[in-house]
């Protein structure tokens, strides 16, 4: 991870354990990925896995509304933005 970061110039910021609210946008993103992806399917490759996550990323971007974007999609909510 280290490498990958400083290759890539991305700064990581560690929270202390046990406080999730230090990083509460993380920890909600991630409770919804593990609810409404992993735990519903069950992964034989890493294509597949790989597949399904791209599905979850696209739907969860470019259809899904969501309520703290006043019920737009983030791509759309970008595009109004810019």
């Amino acid at each position: 991870m280290f490498f990958w970061s400083k290759e890539n110039q991305v700064k990581l910021n560690f929270i202390q354990p046990g406080k999730p609210t230090q990083n509460d946008f993380v920890e909600s993103l991630n409770g919804k990925f593990r609810d409404t992806c992993l735990n519903l399917h069950w992964f034989r490759t890493i294509e597949e896995a790989r597949y399904e996550i791209d599905q979850w990323r696209a739907h969860h971007n470019h259809e899904r509304p969501h309520s703290s974007l006043n019920y737009m999609t983030p791509v759309a909510y970008a595009r109004q933005a810019a």
